[in-house]
């Protein structure tokens, strides 16, 4: 499945058994690469929970495990509910970043194209983020901060939306240092979990253009709470107000962002896709 771009391959742990589970960064790893797998950004079970509707799990391509994926959220939202787990059209999914709650809008012949996700508040602290800082630092927001690394000053705001985020604002994408900056701050010391990089040009009051460097997948086509982080910094940075529906031009296509001052919660619109579907045989 896909959303934007942002592809996974899917595993329906409410059918499938998950053996080994030590091995499971592996098989992500195995199952991403593109020239000897099947190719994707990563690895997500679908899992029962004890304390929500349904769990979501998220490896990356590097078998490294993320606390949440907004993609992979809408995506998981369209299954349960495309295969009768959920019934309800609103429901609540368990993640390593938190509960969030999704809500899936049917077509015409009841199979779901887009999913609107509630993607909890986001944390501004830099000990949320996390972000290592001075003594003291840890309960400062990372507003429009300027941090050494690897030998050159980088000015961004950090905040976590169930994952890390770095947001950098350029003038125009064509400017984003992506490929070079962007692994450079996601491995920085400052990072203790390492941090996604966004890149972000603000186009009009309603429209941003996005792109991405994911911590564990490098360039990815889209990234559902890197859109949403980027909407808040715009938002703190007093480039963009809130409240507002803010459009988010990935490279894959489109999400619709809102940072709510009623209940300070950031809500995600967007689609959801099965490319196909079928069976693992590894070797050995």
């Amino acid at each position: 499945m896909h959303g934007l771009g942002n592809s996974y391959i899917y595993v329906d742990g409410f059918k499938e058994s998950i053996p080994n589970e030590e091995r499971l960064p592996n098989l992500a790893s195995e199952v991403a690469n593109p020239y000897t797998g099947i190719g994707s950004d990563g690895l997500i079970l679908i899992l029962p929970s004890n304390v929500a509707d349904v769990k979501m799990r998220v490896f990356n391509s590097d078998g490294s495990e993320a606390k949440s994926c907004g993609n992979g959220l809408r995506c998981v939202s369209k299954y349960v509910y495309d295969h009768r787990y959920i019934e309800d059209d609103k429901f609540s999914i368990e993640t390593l970043g938190g509960i969030v709650e999704s809500v899936v809008h049917p077509s015409e012949n009841g199979d779901v194209s887009e999913v609107t996700v509630d993607m909890g508040a986001p944390r501004l602290k830099r000990k949320d983020v996390p972000m290592r800082g001075k003594d003291g630092a840890l309960e400062e927001n990372v507003i429009d901060a300027t941090e050494h690394i690897d030998g050159a000053d980088h000015t961004f705001t950090a905040l976590s939306m169930g994952n890390p985020h770095a947001v950098f604002f350029v003038d125009t994408l064509e400017d984003a240092p992506l490929e070079t900056v962007g692994p450079l701050v996601e491995k920085a010391d400052i990072f203790p979990e390492g941090t996604n990089v966004e890149f972000i040009s603000i186009e009009n009051p309603s429209e941003i253009d996005f792109a991405v460097w994911e911590r564990g997948s490098g360039v990815t086509q889209a990234c559902g709470t890197g859109a949403c982080a980027a909407v808040v910094a715009a938002v703190l940075n007093g480039k963009l107000k809130r409240d507002e529906p803010i459009v988010v031009h990935l490279p894959g296509g489109d999400l619709t962002i809102r940072w709510s001052s009623k209940d300070n919660h950031v809500w995600m619109k967007g689609p959801a896709v099965t490319v196909c579907t079928g069976t693992y045989m590894r070797n050995g």
